[in-house]
């Protein structure tokens, strides 16, 4: 029997010395020669982590990084198999195992890919929920702005779905990038990557009217001057008070689904291509590195796929 990844024995990294030296090493590639955020160098040690938990009990004796073989990383793969773990979880284990086996083979600790003959499980390509332009605006027109906290929580709702922003990128947004003038934001996204996107009018008035009605009132903290979206302490906020905040919000809306700031992204993606807006585009804005990533966000209702083909298709009535 394959011994158990979360075996409660393998709570702590393999004795071997090497090890603590190549997750050092490890970290610091991702960060230094990936570019990746914090959020998923963490996320890739843990995968390595799993697996050097798993391939230490199947080895039952001190496994060192250089002894890594592809018969381990079969054993874990049927491993994750049997804990009836999804595809998209597999697969995203599986790549920061990949990552790991990269910079051991650039360090020349192993000589050869365990996963080079190895094909990820596909992922599974589920789409969110998707919010219309009604539901949007049913949403913002809930917010109490005769909270305090009002008028910021309208800015940030306003400038996610004017700018299809992740969560992490509008509590991370500095207000030294936006450039009022040309309606332009500089947003810092996954593995630092920047990159400028249109801001609407009316997310930028909103804006201007927070910096007014709030900020400007705010202690503000020092090492948070630049921060656009303050928290009553003065430091930038989490990314799950806007979860909550937006939650919250689309009860108060009536709104039944499951929304999250996510769901804004995706909306927004969503009415772009709705009206004709160019994949590409939309590519650039969210920042993706592949439009096959884009794609996911190009679907479209029945109603607007039947309504398309009524208008466009020459034969889609009788005469």
């Amino acid at each position: 029997m394959s011994p158990d990844i979360n075996d409660n024995k393998a709570n702590e990294m393999p004795a071997a010395a090497g090890w603590a030296g190549c997750m050092r090493g490890f970290r610091s590639w991702l960060q230094l020669e990936r570019g990746l955020s914090s959020n998923s160098v963490e996320a890739y040690l843990r995968d390595v982590q799993r697996l050097a938990f798993f391939a230490q009990n199947l080895s039952k004796s001190k496994f060192e990084p250089s002894g890594f073989e592809t018969g381990h990383v079969d054993a874990f793969v049927a491993q994750l198999y049997d804990e009836g773990l999804s595809r998209n979880s597999q697969s995203r284990i599986l790549s920061g195992v990949r990552n790991f086996c990269k910079y051991l083979l650039l360090e020349g600790i192993i000589q050869q890919d365990p996963l080079e003959l190895l094909d990820s499980p596909r992922p599974e390509r589920k789409l969110p929920d998707v919010l219309g332009v009604d539901e949007i605006q049913s949403i913002i027109e809930a917010i109490d702005l005769s909270r305090k906290e009002g008028i910021r929580n309208r800015a940030i709702l306003e400038t996610m779905y004017s700018c299809g922003l992740r969560v992490s990128e509008v509590v991370g947004l500095r207000i030294s990038c936006i450039d009022e003038v040309e309606g332009m934001v500089k947003v810092i996204g996954k593995g630092n990557k920047e990159r400028i996107i249109p801001i609407g009018e009316v997310a930028l008035d909103t804006v201007s009217r927070y910096i007014n009605q709030y900020r400007k009132f705010v202690d503000i903290e020092v090492g948070y001057e630049d921060t656009l979206f303050l928290g009553r302490r003065g430091r930038e906020l989490t990314r799950q008070m806007v979860f909550t905040m937006l939650r919250r919000t689309a009860h108060e809306a009536g709104i039944r689904k499951q929304v999250s700031p996510h769901t804004f992204r995706h909306s927004f993606a969503t009415h772009l291509m709705e009206s004709g807006a160019d994949i590409r585009v939309v590519q650039e804005m969210l920042g993706h590195s592949s439009v096959s990533t884009t794609e996911i966000y190009t679907h479209l209702d029945q109603n607007f796929l039947r309504d398309q083909m009524q208008r466009f298709h020459p034969r889609s009535v009788k005469a």
